[in-house]
């Protein structure tokens, strides 16, 4: 598919030919609601021919998005409850998030702030907003790694980026700093030498966490992008959010973690996805996630095994879902040990 620019529209999609009239129109409530874009990279990607194409489900919309269930939430995983200034998310004793943007290159359909990503989202972080930010950060000497997510932060200019980092160069008691992004798979080519060289402004100790759902997205130009990356001195792991249609299967799941490996990638997240509203089609059981990861063991090299982990609903933080975190309570239903030692029920009542 020949598309050279990034579709943002359901009439682009339609154009594209990754949607039919019919489904075009449908599929407006479902962009007002939530953005739409879709890189080159990603459309190319796409075999329209295919119903289930699990690239497509991933970025293009579903009417069944509009379908919200009890128990999904605005803000899944609690990031307002712990947010003690704008920008700034301290759920752990010795790392932030700083969302310096709110807005990525492509905009997944399963994701946990669609509430406030994309252009109707909560904007990029700058002015007095920024430097209260950094103030929180500097003020906080507990604070060791910083991690710049959002929206996407590689989707920032690398004179943003430098700008940020230099600020960040300058407390002391940070000393790692990592990027949660999509663009080295969605937009390959924007990992350039500016883009390098801004990452190791700070002089601090820089890891990317790269998020991609099923081994097509590590295509030979974005493994060339991710070398740029680790030659550069920056460490790499990865992110994957266990999706029913995309990669609920252990073949494809194994495809996917040792093609990480093969690009220097260490494996690091599966999520079990989060409760966000419209994404109920996108959701498993916990039980029937165990048995997709229980059956990687011993057919993969234990350097491709993630930790498969909820993000325990209302801001209580992650858990290993894999181990002995998680017990059955119920039908569907489980008990959810925190890092406090806290029990919660998932999912939670509606």
């Amino acid at each position: 598919m020949n598309v050279m620019r990034p579709v943002r529209s359901v009439g682009e999609l339609e154009r594209a030919g990754l949607v039919d009239a019919d489904q075009a129109i449908a599929l407006e409530a479902v962009a007002e609601r939530y953005a739409v874009a879709l890189t080159p990279s990603v459309v190319r990607l796409i075999d329209p021919a295919d119903p289930a194409d699990p690239i497509a489900r991933q970025f293009v919309p579903d009417v069944a998005e509009l379908v919200v269930t009890p128990e999904e939430r605005a803000d899944p995983i609690g990031d307002h409850a712990h947010s003690p200034v704008e920008g700034i998310v301290h759920r752990y004793p010795d790392r932030v998030l700083l969302k310096a943007v709110h807005v990525c290159p492509v905009y997944c359909r399963f994701c946990f702030r669609r509430e406030m990503v994309g252009p109707q989202g909560l904007g990029t972080l700058d002015g007095d907003a920024l430097d209260g930010a950094f103030a929180y950060i500097r003020d906080h000497k507990e604070i060791w790694e910083v991690i710049l997510t959002g929206g996407d932060p590689l989707i920032l200019s690398p004179r943003r980026l430098e700008e940020i980092l230099r600020q960040l160069a300058d407390i002391d008691h940070v000393k790692i700093v990592r990027f949660h992004t999509r663009v080295p798979v969605v937009d390959p080519a924007k990992i350039d030498g500016a883009l390098l060289s801004a990452l190791k402004a700070s002089g601090k100790t820089i890891y990317v966490a790269l998020h991609a759902n099923h081994p097509r997205e590590l295509t030979d130009e974005a493994r060339a992008a991710c070398a740029r990356l680790v030659d550069a001195g920056i460490v790499l792991v990865s992110q994957s959010v266990l999706l029913k249609g995309v990669n609920d299967d252990p073949d494809v799941l194994a495809a996917l973690m040792k093609a990480f490996v093969e690009t220097r990638v260490k494996p690091y997240y599966l999520h079990h996805p989060d409760l966000a509203p419209g994404t109920s089609h996108f959701r498993l059981t916990i039980t029937e996630g165990q048995a997709i990861v229980k059956a990687l063991r011993g057919r993969i090299s234990g350097l491709c095994q993630p930790t498969y982990i909820l993000d325990i609903p209302g801001g209580y933080g992650k858990a290993d879902i894999g181990g002995s975190s998680v017990r059955a309570v119920g039908e569907g239903c489980y008990s959810v040990s925190d890092y406090r030692g806290g029990e919660h029920v998932y999912p939670p009542e509606g």
